[in-house]
């Protein structure tokens, strides 16, 4: 599949839509989910447009999953959690709605889980995760 520069994420990292931003450097961003599954869901994507994970480029790849570490131990630390589920879905077979390549780190069991995408969390607590995790890092 091409890459569609129109989607969701492709906005945000031009400055076209608002995010709660967590951390940015010049190839990754990472950003609360505003439909979390969990208290303190944060996405982090790379800069450079593909679909799938299977369409980065591996030195990509290899950075943003270390960005991915890196905030999934500040969300550990900022809100006292023992587990994050890490899920990245490649392809729409696999449940993935936004065509760029994320990944979502969601603080809790898996038995806690609330279905994904399937309501807008409060802004206000939203935001106020993300300050707690940024002080972490």
């Amino acid at each position: 599949m091409a890459y569609d520069d129109q989607n969701i994420f492709a906005r945000i990292l031009r400055g076209e839509l608002p995010a709660i931003k967590v951390y940015e450097d010049e190839q990754v961003l990472a950003f609360m989910d505003i439909m979390p599954q969990a208290d303190g869901h944060t996405l982090v994507i790379p800069k450079s447009p593909a679909v799938t994970l299977l369409d980065l480029e591996p030195n990509v790849a290899a950075y943003t999953i270390q960005i991915v570490q890196k905030i999934a131990q500040a969300i550990e630390r900022a809100l006292g959690v023992q587990g994050i589920v890490l899920m990245q879905l490649s392809g729409a077979a696999a449940g993935q709605t936004v065509p760029h390549v994320h990944f979502h780190l969601i603080p809790s069991s898996v038995h806690e889980l609330g279905q994904h995408s399937a309501t807008m969390g409060d802004q206000d607590k939203i935001k106020a995760l993300a300050e707690k995790i940024k002080a972490e890092l």
